[in-house]
């Protein structure tokens, strides 16, 4: 599970409420996160791998916020129209198949939100992204780049650039064999005749996924107000929600989303969507499991608390939650809200002995024989 480090400071500002560091530290663990340190400068917390969208200043603060009565219900965002484009190539189609793609603007970067940047970018790479695996990310200065942008394979000895702390050309095959960041991530591409890369309109190489951008057009600094991102992998819903994650972040930070059309097989694709999903909810279901026995205005309390909206019986769930998959997913985050230590535990009324269930008994023998042999 990855440890974040958070600047007390901007976490405070953007909650919009001090808490005194006792009260903070109780909060901040019955969240449902593991707290490791308070200081007068930083927070270092543990974050469970179903919530990467609590990776960053912005989402961690976001969340707490609602939890602690400092704000209420959702917050919703959306993304202006741009009017570009990316196309993704049918040679894509069996390498890295898909990609989701947003521009950021009105930026305004010093080093510490740039470390924040970084941050998310490179936890939600290993966490959500098994380690670029399933997702990888891309963040590039918009102000270099001509649209529109195509995603495409092609052979290794045809891919040329500098890439990203180099100062010199590379083959992508050089850049595997080479380059720190392609030594460490080959094995993605180990097998492949063609490699994927971000092209734009004027024939320059934004990056090779999921290994490296490019170091004369992917590379954002201080100076950078206007950002270009992707997200590439083999699930549209994954990168969808990836990519949600991490402009939501940039949105918190005081930057305006713009979408982007994607041109993909056949089909158009506009991301980001930040719509919120809706859910219903069954109340009896959720007193059941929890053994409870609230009404539908401590439903709606309790969801709020949680950065859900709530109306006529139906969840609003933020396009940025990547961990909604059931409806018992709400109710352990009612449960939170409620407060783990406001439950009277009870002896349950069922009495059982538990055993080895028997086919696990002859696979653990199997297995025994199997290793000696």
């Amino acid at each position: 599970m990855p440890t974040v480090t958070l600047n007390r400071k901007i976490f405070e500002k953007i909650v919009g409420k001090k808490l005194p560091i006792e009260k903070l530290k109780d909060r901040i663990s019955y969240l449902g996160t593991d707290l490791e340190e308070v200081n007068e400068k930083e927070i270092h917390v543990e974050i469970f791998p179903n919530r990467p969208d609590l990776l960053s200043e912005g989402g961690f603060a976001r969340a707490f916020a609602t939890f602690v009565g400092a704000k209420k219900g959702i917050k919703e965002y959306s993304a202006k129209p741009s009017g570009k484009k990316m196309i993704i190539d049918n040679s894509a189609k069996n390498i890295r198949p898909y990609t989701a793609c947003a521009i950021v603007k009105g930026l305004n970067l010093d080093n510490e939100k740039l470390r924040e940047i970084i941050q998310i970018q490179e936890k939600l790479h290993v966490t959500y992204g098994r380690h670029r695996k399933k997702c990888a990310i891309g963040i590039y200065p918009l102000d270099k780049i001509s649209f529109p942008i195509k995603f495409l394979a092609k052979k290794p000895q045809d891919i040329r650039f500098v890439p990203l702390g180099s100062d010199k050309v590379m083959t992508g095959a050089e850049i595997l064999s080479k380059h720190d960041k392609g030594k460490e991530y080959a094995h993605l591409l180990a097998g492949l005749e063609k490699f994927p890369i971000f092209e734009d309109s004027k024939g320059k190489i934004l990056s090779m996924p999921p290994i490296i951008n490019s170091d004369t057009v992917g590379k954002v600094d201080k100076d950078t107000k206007n950002i270009f991102i992707e997200c590439s992998g083999f699930s549209m819903k994954v990168l969808e929600i990836c990519l949600n994650i991490i402009v939501c972040a940039l949105a918190d930070m005081g930057a305006k989303i713009e979408s982007i059309e994607i041109n993909a097989y056949g089909k158009k694709i506009i991301t980001p969507n930040l719509v919120p999903r809706k859910n219903k909810i069954d109340i009896n279901y959720v007193n059941r499991i929890l053994g409870l026995n609230l009404k539908d205005n401590d439903i709606k309390k309790y969801l709020e608390m949680m950065g859900y909206g709530y109306k006529n019986r139906a969840v609003m769930i933020p396009a940025y939650r990547a961990d909604i998959l059931h409806e018992i997913d709400f109710i352990e985050d009612i449960a939170i809200a409620y407060g783990y230590e406001n439950f009277i535990a009870e002896i349950p009324k069922v009495a059982t002995i538990a055993k080895e269930v028997p086919i696990n008994k002859l696979e653990n023998k199997i297995a025994g024989v199997l290793i000696g042999l």
